[in-house]
């Protein structure tokens, strides 16, 4: 199974822009982003809380469609899945 991981804005500038990953069985979307965000402990601060949570301000998305961050523990990843992870977003 693979899965692609991309990040935006500072996500990126800390984790990379797009990463491959090869889940477990089994893994939920959550799981996922912890398992590949924990390779750079400043990338894993910025998107999970001490708790481990999402940041309350982080988009996510899968296959283009948004997913709400409280629901990642229950979304199980799929092969071919392309993952996004924004920070927030400003502009002017």
């Amino acid at each position: 199974m693979s899965v692609k991981i991309r990040f935006f804005a500072r996500f990126r500038e800390l984790l990379g822009t797009d990463v491959l990953a090869t889940p477990a069985p089994g893994m939920t979307l959550s799981g996922l982003v912890k398992d590949v965000a924990g390779e750079n402990k400043e990338g894993y601060d910025a998107i999970f809380d001490e708790q481990g949570a999402f940041r309350e301000f982080v988009i996510l998305m899968r296959n283009t469609k948004r997913v709400d961050t409280a629901d990642a523990e229950k979304i199980l990843v799929t092969d071919g899945d392309e993952v996004a992870v924004f920070p927030p977003v400003a502009g002017g």
